[in-house]
């Protein structure tokens, strides 16, 4: 039950002024005194709990209990046959001559006012790849350079920065184990991007896995003649769901820093990965056991 903020009684509260007066001898004038109400409101009590006991003490519905302009059940039944027939309400209201707002309220409360899409969409295909380097995923996600601390923490918005610029992420994914090779270089380019999937590769091979395809987007630094990659496959436009992994691994390093990190290993293929070299700092990042190792070279 959902009880105003003005309101003076509540159920509980009802019941002990009616025990008030009927069981502890409470007069009425002292009882809406002690309550803070007024003798009408008492009695008012008294009557409903006569009438229906504990549940006469609850709010009432405030439907008024005679409606004569309500919508029929004969035309309430027209409108439900028409939007079956996926017609609007605008069109309904029309062939019908009724107003559109008392179609959209009809069409509200029979739960007609958004239909179900004629073709469903098709189930989206999880798929994991069986072993490590049968497919990586590569993806850029461009971030706005942060070149001091804004309003949001000392409040004032006079001092703007602009022409930071941007940084942009280079992620490569493996689709086995979901490790990530991951670079924030100064472009999205050709060379940058064609750099970057060089020493992905190198970084994957430094570890024992051979990569077989790429998969990427339809970018220009994709679709470049310099960018050249083994057994290279694209993602349908517009879908989320196929590109998501690396996308979804786009969480910047520290600025200028070429980091390697590896995600939460999904399944068993994650074993035949090695550990990170000894000659950098490696540190544990999760209760799992997934390891980040960032080197100190400027990214080129």
């Amino acid at each position: 039950m959902l009880v105003h903020r003005n309101a003076k009684t509540t159920p509980k509260g009802r019941a002990l002024i009616v025990q008030r007066v009927e069981t502890d001898g409470w007069t009425v004038t002292q009882t809406a005194a002690a309550f803070g109400v007024s003798v009408r409101t008492v009695h008012k009590w008294r009557r409903r709990y006569r009438d229906g006991g504990a549940g006469g003490l609850l709010d009432g519905s405030s439907v008024p209990r005679r409606m004569p302009r309500l919508t029929s059940p004969a035309r309430v039944a027209a409108v439900q046959a028409l939007r079956q027939q996926r017609l609007a309400g605008a069109m309904i209201a029309r062939r019908l001559h009724m107003p559109r707002a008392t179609v959209g309220a009809v069409l509200r409360r029979c739960g007609l006012g958004r239909l179900a899409p004629r073709v469903e969409r098709p189930p989206v295909r999880r798929y994991e790849r069986a072993r490590p380097g049968e497919l990586v995923h590569v993806d850029i996600k461009s971030l706005v350079r942060i070149e001091r601390v804004g309003h949001r923490i000392h409040g004032d918005r006079r001092t703007r920065v602009s022409g930071a610029g941007w940084e942009h992420v280079h992620v490569c994914v493996d689709d086995a184990s979901r490790v990530a090779y991951v670079e924030v270089l100064r472009t999205l380019h050709h060379p940058d991007a064609v750099g970057f999937l060089e020493r992905a590769l190198a970084w994957f091979a430094a570890r024992g896995v051979r990569v077989e395809r790429v998969m990427t987007d339809n970018g220009s630094a994709y679709r470049s003649r310099a960018w050249t990659t083994p057994s290279p496959t694209t993602t349908a436009p517009t879908s989320p769901t196929a590109s998501g992994s690396s996308s979804a691994s786009g969480t910047p390093p520290a600025r200028r820093t070429r980091c390697r990190s590896t995600a939460t290993p999904t399944s068993s293929a994650a074993a035949a990965w090695a550990p990170p070299p000894t000659t950098a700092s490696s540190t544990p990042t999760t209760a799992s056991g997934a390891w980040r190792t960032c080197s100190s070279a400027t990214a080129a």
